[in-house]
């Protein structure tokens, strides 16, 4: 299996980079800044794993990035979206041209980014021959609880995510025709460099609404994303999946 990963170069992205790698995959990846994070990574798995820099907000960049993963290994067998922005953008600031700046950026990344790469892998992997469980592509998006509850302080970054959830189960339902299965993660709280002002501030309030006591690690996630990549569980095509210790359960 050969998988492309947007944002591996740290945080959940570096532990999906990591966990499809030890699952025996080839992994192309991608960063925005961080350039060396995303070599060291590069060296230390060593073969089968290429990275390149790529701004999902920037669509004419999009296809050579699927057509340089495609000339790396040969096909894209799953695609996992998992670049975003997580930035405060409350509703009682007094800036408009802020308010109106955070949901424009928010949305170009979250969401049309992600939706105008999905659509060019898809391209490709109509195109693959289908494998044993006559599948030709997997899509996996990196949701969020905030999809689901809503947020705060950060409307903008909850309101792209749901629209990413939807956006699943459209292409689940559009593209099973076609052997392409969709499915979406939905992290809540997880120890990450995005999550680590608010934990900073508030972790005690976090893992208090947490019942298992504790905020999630990047590996958690990781290995329900490696999971939904191997196969296993295609027929549940257009499914959420929850990984938030059952602080958010629907």
């Amino acid at each position: 299996m050969n998988g492309l990963v947007t944002g591996g170069s740290r945080g959940i992205g570096e532990a999906i980079v990591r966990t499809l790698h030890g699952a025996g995959h080839a992994v192309f990846f991608t960063y925005v800044r961080e350039r060396d994070g995303a070599e060291r990574l590069s060296r230390e798995l060593g073969e089968r794993v290429a990275c390149a820099r790529c701004d999902l907000a920037d669509a004419d960049a999009l296809p050579a990035l699927v057509d340089e993963c495609v000339r790396s290994f040969g096909r894209v067998d799953a695609l996992v979206n998992n670049a975003a922005v997580f930035e405060e953008n409350p509703f009682d600031g007094d800036d408009y041209a802020r308010w109106r700046a955070g949901w424009g950026r928010t949305f170009a990344i979250n969401l049309f980014g992600t939706a105008n790469l999905i659509w060019l892998a898809l391209r490709t992997m109509r195109k693959q021959p289908a494998d044993p469980n006559g599948t030709r592509g997997r899509i996996i998006n990196i949701a969020s609880r905030a999809a689901h509850r809503g947020e705060l302080s950060y409307a903008d970054y909850g309101a792209s995510k749901a629209a990413l959830v939807n956006l699943t189960k459209s292409i689940a339902r559009s593209c099973a025709r076609d052997g392409i299965v969709a499915f979406a993660v939905a992290p809540g709280f997880i120890e990450t460099d995005m999550a680590e002002a608010d934990l900073a501030r508030d972790r005690q309030a976090v893992e208090g609404e947490i019942p298992s006591g504790r905020v999630g690690t990047p590996g958690d996630v990781a290995r329900i994303v490696a999971f939904l990549a191997s196969g296993e569980a295609d027929y549940a095509t257009g499914t959420t999946i929850d990984v938030n210790g059952a602080s958010y359960v629907r």
